[in-house]
C-alpha cells in the first residue's frame, strides 16, 4: 500500500509562502534519521533532503503564496498547499496520513491526521524536511534581495529583531498583510 506522508512549513511567519510536502517512501529503501525537522540541525536537514529525493518512490513540494494566506486565512491556504503536494506526486497514494489534528479539505484519497506525526511517522518526517528545507531556501533567498530585513537568520517568524526591521524599513510585497502585527504596523 502505497502511503504519503504530508507536512508543511511556515505557518507562523510573518512574510511568504507556505510551504507543504508530500512523500512516498520506499519500504525496500529505507532513509536513516528522519524525524521531525524541527528537532533536527540544519546540516542534517540539508543532508536528508537530498537523499529523500534520491530514494522515496515519490515525492512533491507545492505551496501557498503570501497573497492565498492574505486571501484564504493561514489554515485554508496551509490545506490548499498540501493538496497541491498529494496532487503534485508521481504515484497515486492509496493513503494520506497528516501531521495535525486536521484532515485538509479537498484531498480525495483516504485520509488520517495524526497529532506528532512528523516524530512518529516516517512518511511525515520526510515530507516535513523537504517542507522545512524549501522554506528555509526561499527565506535566505528573500534575504539576498532585502538583507536588512534578517530573513536568512529568523526565516520570516515574529522575532524582535524581524519587527524592529519592518518598523524602520517597511513592509514588503512579500509580508502577510492578514497577520495582525503586519496589519498594525500598516494602519499605523
Amino acid at each position: 500500500m502505497f502511503i504519503a506522508g504530508v507536512d508543511e512549513a511556515g505557518r507562523g511567519p510573518l512574510v511568504g509562502a507556505v510551504v507543504a510536502a508530500a512523500v512516498i517512501l520506499d519500504p525496500n529503501n529505507p532513509i536513516e534519521g528522519l524525524n521531525d525537522s524541527k528537532k533536527l540541525t540544519e546540516k542534517k536537514r540539508e543532508k536528508l533532503f537530498i537523499e529523500i529525493q534520491e530514494k522515496a518512490l515519490a515525492w512533491s513540494i507545492a505551496e501557498a503564496t503570501h497573497a492565498e494566506i492574505d486571501e484564504l486565512n493561514i489554515l485554508q491556504a496551509t490545506f490548499l498547499a498540501m493538496k497541491r503536494a498529494v496532487d503534485g506526486l508521481g504515484i497515486q497514494p492509496e493513503k494520506v496520513i497528516v501531521d495535525g489534528n486536521q484532515i485538509p479539505k479537498g484531498i480525495s484519497i483516504a485520509c488520517e491526521a495524526i497529532v506528532g506525526g512528523d516524530a512518529s511517522h516516517a512518511e511525515i518526517s520526510a515530507a516535513s524536511i523537504l517542507a522545512k528545507v524549501t522554506r528555509d531556501r526561499e527565506m535566505v533567498a528573500l534575504d539576498a534581495v532585502y538583507p536588512q530585513y534578517g530573513f536568512a537568520k529568523h526565516k520570516g517568524y515574529p522575532t524582535k529583531a524581524h519587527f524592529a526591521a519592518i518598523e524602520e524599513h517597511g513592509v514588503i510585497d512579500q509580508h502577510r498583510r492578514s497577520y495582525a502585527p503586519v496589519r498594525r504596523i500598516l494602519e499605523k
